[in-house]
């Protein structure tokens, strides 16, 4: 099978269905009536699934740029909310050391910190998902094949950003939640 698209009154492009056992007899039969038809035009053959490469190749390039901006913007993310934590566990040592004293546990006492964390991680999924779906919605537009935007893909990202916040934050409120509290009551 073959289909012709016809540009300026003559033949530009062919497009042929061969069965992929014999591709180079197939290729070689195609290409002697080729030249006996069109002896003045260059024989060039490309296979469709190089051409779909060939055209998605900007979207992959597309896809590793984001993917490794994405880890960058999220390391840079963990290390300011490492310094906030470290911030707001530094300036709470004597609640800390208090609560301790008065049989707070380590839980209690990270889940105290990263608490508060967690909530305004938990408001910048809600604010964001609208904007991520407005955004990935139009990207896909582009494809003449389309699938549709699931919410569960929404809420993996949103429990992945939550336990990433998590594991940051945690690390500096075990650190001082396991501080020596008469260290920190001693200046009272």
């Amino acid at each position: 099978m073959f289909l012709v698209a016809a540009q300026h009154s003559g033949f530009r492009d062919v497009s042929v269905k061969i069965n992929g056992k014999n591709t180079a007899a197939a290729i070689a039969f195609i290409k002697s009536t080729w030249d006996s038809v069109y002896p003045d035009y260059p024989f060039e053959y490309q296979f469709l699934d190089d051409h779909f490469n060939d055209v998605y190749k900007a979207d992959n390039q597309v896809s590793q740029i984001v993917g490794i901006l994405a880890g960058l913007a999220i390391f840079i993310s963990c290390l300011g909310l490492f310094g906030l934590a470290s911030h707001s566990a530094e300036k709470r040592v004597k609640e800390i050391g208090v609560r301790k004293v008065l049989g707070a546990s380590v839980q209690n006492i990270t889940l105290m910190l990263s608490g508060n964390f967690l909530k305004l991680v938990l408001l910048a999924n809600l604010i964001a998902w609208p904007f991520a779906w407005y955004g990935v919605y139009k990207w896909l537009q582009t494809y003449a094949f389309r699938i549709d935007i699931q919410w569960w893909i929404f809420v993996i990202a949103g429990l992945a950003s939550i336990m990433i916040a998590f594991c940051t934050v945690s690390l500096q409120s075990v650190k001082a939640a396991i501080a020596n509290p008469v260290k920190s009551l001693r200046s009272e």
